[in-house]
This record gives structure tokens, sequence and C-alpha cells, in this order.
């Protein structure tokens, strides 16, 4: 026999690959609300399983991590076991020959430091926090806490406006989250463990194309309680609130500065990914629930003063989002045809659209507005359209899907490429972007960060440049009324409320910084129950739809039914909707994929669902 052969497909080394897959699941897809010490622990099992042998550190150190961690769990520990694992870890860390050893022991201190209170609930109490359970986890990723299980099963018995109610007992903006959610809630499904996560916002999507929002009755309203809220701001929060507390009873204004209400919804995401008749459906049934006044084109601090409001009404909720964009600073900014990608986007909202016929579009940034700010320059007829981003792909913000649709309508992505100056013409417009390359270096805040090459530094010509480097809160009023901020945050606690001053509350990106959609719906909600509180009720609000008993579960593995759209090379010229409509087979083989784990499971002890 000859000593050098083929990998042989049969070795444990080539077998053991689809095993690692399936452990990488099940870590991937670890339940909501687990006990982190056993997380902890299971990793420091698979750590243990992974040592070679050869170094003492890692080969004896962290089975003996991996036994102080079983008595903390066992209830045989105390205080001072946390301080010898502490020292351990150090150890280990500290001279442990490689990573195996000395990542598994810094994650071990970490963990001591993260979840401090829960360690020392296992210790001195012999059982986790109150707060740690197994929960649903497509509700419980879920920022609003939708029921999707109960929608998802009202949509497999074709019984789709009482789905588009079901989803409107915690989110009145069911069309916008089936168009543009990030869907956090399919990040952990456990369907994963068998095939793939469920695609929960094409099934909303199904539902609200079945039965417009405008079309689905309301829930009945409460009886007049005769108190006022002001709503300061009509995006996605702050018609949220609206929603829920008029059909509590209470009268509700909303200040618009703009002429329509939806904020970001309507002039920050274009129609190619989220068209405005859609959006209407929302925001017209909305308005439907009655006790709701719309003050439009009203500028806070300038058209009214943010003290008068608050004397008018018995409550105050501020989401005025974060709707201006950031500024670069850098030699040549001030050229003509340099502007704020947010502020494109905004005009092309009123209606505005510029008219790049013929030139060449930079786009500075990696978010999801950088996307959305080059694939609307191209439909507005730009010759090239490239996007400059100081990062590697990987590290971008925006959504993967927003990348690759991007790519594939022929949009440039420049990486590792730092802006650096504007190169002006003789009328003094723009005429280049000038960029240093990077390198990826060392990480900061969670992330790599970039550093100068030593390469040349390119010039980019172009004559438009878009910066989307990010978004401002425009607070200067809501500060001198009196309201703490941050760097022009407005600071609020996770109730929303505003500390000292009793009736005013805030949420939304004004008081997280820019985010999503379906976070921003969240704080609507909880703050339109925490002002009915601070009011004086307790009001509940009951859609009146019964949920479908559970089906049987299918467990054949089935693959995910994704969105197709329309072909790149046709959509790229128009702003009609990007993405196709499901098929009634691909929504019920979907619906037939769902576990029903609000039935099965933790679901049927606890119920699953965080208020």
């Amino acid at each position: 026999m000859y000593k050098y052969q083929l990998l042989n497909p049969r070795r444990a080394d080539v077998k053991i690959g689809s095993l690692l897959r399936r452990f990488e699941t099940k870590v991937r897809v670890y339940p909501p609300g687990t006990c982190p010490l056993t997380v902890q622990l299971s990793l420091l099992q698979a750590s243990m399983n992974q040592t070679c042998g050869k170094c003492i550190p890692c080969r004896d150190g962290l089975p003996q991590l991996a036994g102080m961690l079983n008595s903390i769990l066992n209830g045989d520990a105390t205080m001072d076991t946390l301080t010898d694992m502490r020292d351990l870890a150090t150890f280990i860390r500290d001279t442990a020959d490689c990573a195996i050893g000395y990542q598994s022991a810094q994650e071990v201190l970490d963990s001591l430091e993260h979840f401090q209170i829960e360690y020392e609930s296992h210790i001195k109490e012999h059982i986790c926090p109150s707060d740690v359970g197994q929960k649903v986890p497509c509700v419980n990723l879920c920022p609003a806490h939708v029921d999707i299980p109960a929608y998802i099963a009202l949509i497999r018995e074709e019984r789709y406006a009482d789905a588009v109610k079901m989803i409107r007992k915690d989110n009145p903006l069911p069309t916008a989250c089936a168009m543009i959610c990030e869907h956090p809630c399919e990040n952990r499904c456990r369907r994963n463990l068998i095939d793939d996560s469920l695609n929960i916002r094409g099934l909303k999507k199904f539902a609200v194309d079945h039965a417009a929002a405008d079309r689905v009755p309301l829930p009945k309203r409460n009886p007049p309680t005769g108190k006022s809220v002001a709503v300061i701001g009509g995006g996605p929060a702050g018609l949220t609130a609206a929603y829920f507390l008029a059909l509590m009873g209470h009268k509700v204004v909303i200040y618009e500065r703009h002429k329509k209400l939806g904020g970001m919804l309507r002039y920050g995401i274009p129609n190619y990914r989220f068209p405005k008749e859609r959006l209407d459906e929302d925001v017209c049934a909305i308005l439907r629930a009655g006790n709701i006044e719309v003050v439009y084109d009203t500028e806070i601090g300038k058209d009214i003063a943010v003290e008068d409001i608050r004397k008018k009404h018995d409550a105050m909720f501020v989401a005025i989002g974060a709707q201006t964009g950031k500024k670069l600073r850098m030699e040549g900014i001030d050229a003509g045809n340099v502007e704020s990608a947010v502020e494109m986007l905004d005009d092309v909202g009123n209606g505005n659209f510029p008219d790049y016929t013929g030139k060449r579009v930079a786009v500075i940034g990696g978010g999801n507005v950088a996307m959305d700010a080059a694939r609307t320059a191209l439909r507005c007829h730009a010759k090239d359209v490239m996007i400059v981003y100081r990062r590697r792909r990987e590290d971008m913000t925006a959504l993967d899907s927003e990348i690759e649709s991007a790519v594939m309508e022929g949009i440039e992505l420049l990486t590792l490429d730092a802006p650096k100056s504007i190169e002006k013409d003789k009328d003094g417009n723009c005429a280049a972007l000038i960029v240093q390359p990077q390198m990826i270096g060392p990480y900061q805040k969670g992330r790599p960060a970039p550093k100068d090459a030593h390469k040349t530094p390119l010039r980019l010509s172009c004559e438009v440049v878009l910066i989307a480097v990010g978004q401002d809160i425009v607070s200067k009023p809501f500060e001198e009324f009196g309201m703490a901020a941050d760097r022009g945050v407005l600071k609020s606690g996770l109730d929303t409320a505003v500390e000292n001053m009793p009736g005013v509350f805030a949420g939304g990106d004004c008081a997280t910084g820019p985010a999503t959609a379906i976070r921003a719906i969240a704080a609507g909600k909880v703050a339109a129950h925490n002002i009915d509180e601070y009011l004086g009720y307790h009001h509940r609000i009951d859609v009146d739809v019964e949920i479908p008993v559970p089906r049987e579960n299918n467990r054949t593995p089935t693959g995910r039914a994704n969105i197709s759209e329309r072909p790149p090379y046709i959509r790229r010229k128009d702003f009609k909707q990007v993405e196709n409509a499901f098929t009634y087979e691909e929504a019920m083989q979907e619906c037939d994929r769902c576990l029903r784990c609000d039935h099965f499971g933790c679901g049927v002890l606890k119920g699953g669902m965080d208020e």
C-alpha cells in the first residue's frame, strides 16, 4: 500500500462534520430564558472535549472549572467558590498553550461578570432568578411580543382577517412589519433543529395581502375617560401609542411635522421596499380607532413649545424618531451635490425625485439607509452607483438581504476604503471622492476596527456624494423643556417614563438611537400601557379571536419557502415593489412547518408570553 492517500470519506474526521453542524444548530437555537449557568457549563464541557491533553491548564483546569460550576448548580457552593473560579480561570487564561484553553477561561471570566446576579442567586437561594425561564422563542424575541404561533395557526385555517386581528393585539402596523421587519423572531425558531426557521415575515405578508389592514374590523373601544394624551411624532412608535391609547378610551392628539403620518416608514423607506399605499392601510386603520386628532405641519420648538403641549394634556409621549442625517467632517464636504442620504430619501418620500441622469453617485456608509439611498439613486437614472464603506462587507450593519439585493442590481461595494476628502471642480461641485484604503485591526466596542493601510489614496470619480453614516435626533426643544439627553438621545427608562417628569414618556429612536421599526412599535405599546396606568386605569384590549387547536406536528424535514423577487434587471428601473407574493401552496406548507411551541413544550406550562 502506498504511503500517500486521498482523504477517505469514511473517516471519522469527515463524518463528524455532520454531527458538528447539528451541534452548531443546537447552540444557535438555545431557548430564550435558559439558565445562563447551564449554558456556560455546556460550553465548558464542549471545550473539555476539544482539549488535546498536552498542557495542564487546559487538560486539568477546565474540568475543575466545570466541577465548581456544577457545585453551584447543585446548591453545594459558597461565595468563596466564585473567588476560586475567578482565580483558576485567570490562571488558565494566562498560561494555557492554545485558544481552547485560554479563550474558554476568558468566557468563564466574562460570565462571572455579566451574570453575577444569576451566580449569587444560585448560591444564596439555590434557584435561578425569577425572570429566568424558557419562553416561546419567536414570541419572546419579537420586541412587541406578538403571538406568532396563534396568527400562523389562523392563516393555516384561512382565517386571514383574524390573523391580522391577532397581530394587531400587540402591533397595529402589521403591513409595515410584513414588508420591512428585520424578523428577529426567526433567530431561534425551534424548527431550525429539524431543517430551517419558519418564514414568519413571509406568512405575515401573506395575511395582510389577503386581508388589508384597513378592512379588518378593530377591537371595541373602551368608554371615554375624559383624559387627553399628546403624542409628539407620527412614526411607528407614536402611531402605536396613539392606537392603543385611543382604544383604551383616551383622547389622543398627534403632533406631526410632515404632511402625512408614518415617520421613517414613509420618509425613509423607498416604495420598492414598502409601497406607500400599503402603509396607508395601517395608518387608516389606526385613525379609524377614533379619538385621534392629528396636527400636521407642526414643528416642535418653532410652531409650538413643548411646555405648551404638556400643559394642554394629562400626559405626553415623545416619539420624534431620528430623522436628520449625521454629517462628516472632511475637506470639501461643502461641495455642491454632496448631501445627506436621509434628506434625499425624505425628499423622495415627499414625491420630489432627484435627477441623477448620467451621473456617478457615491454613497458613504454601510447601513440600511446606505442601501436604500444607493438603490434609490439607481432608480433615479444614475449612470453608476457605488457604496463606499471603511470596514469589511461582513461588518456592514445593513441586512444581508439588502446588501445582496443592492449587489444584484449592479451597485458596486467598495469596502475597506475610508472617505478622506471631496475634490471640487471649477464650479465648486463634487468631482471625486478621495478615499484612504484601510486594513482591519483589533476589536473595539464589539467589532474589528479599521485603520489606515500603507497604500496610496484612491480617487473615485463621481458627481454626487450621499452621506449615510447615521441619523441625528432634534432633541434641543425637549432638552430646553427639561428632558435629559445623552448626545441628543433622550433619556427614559425601560418603561419609557422620563425620570423626575411625571406624565412624560419617551420612546422609539429618539430614546434608543436609530433602531428598527418593530423596536419603535414595542416602545409605543409599552408607553401606551404605562400612560394608561399613570392616568389611573388598567385597560385591556380584547381582540375576540379564538385560536385554533394545534394540528399534529409535521416533523418531516422540509425546505423553507422564501419570498421571491422580481428580476434585478427589471426592478432596478422602477419603484414598484421588489418582492413577489407567496402562493397559497407556499404559505400553507410554511404554516405546516410551525411546531406550535405555544402549546407543546414550555408553552403549555408557562404560556411563553411576555407582557
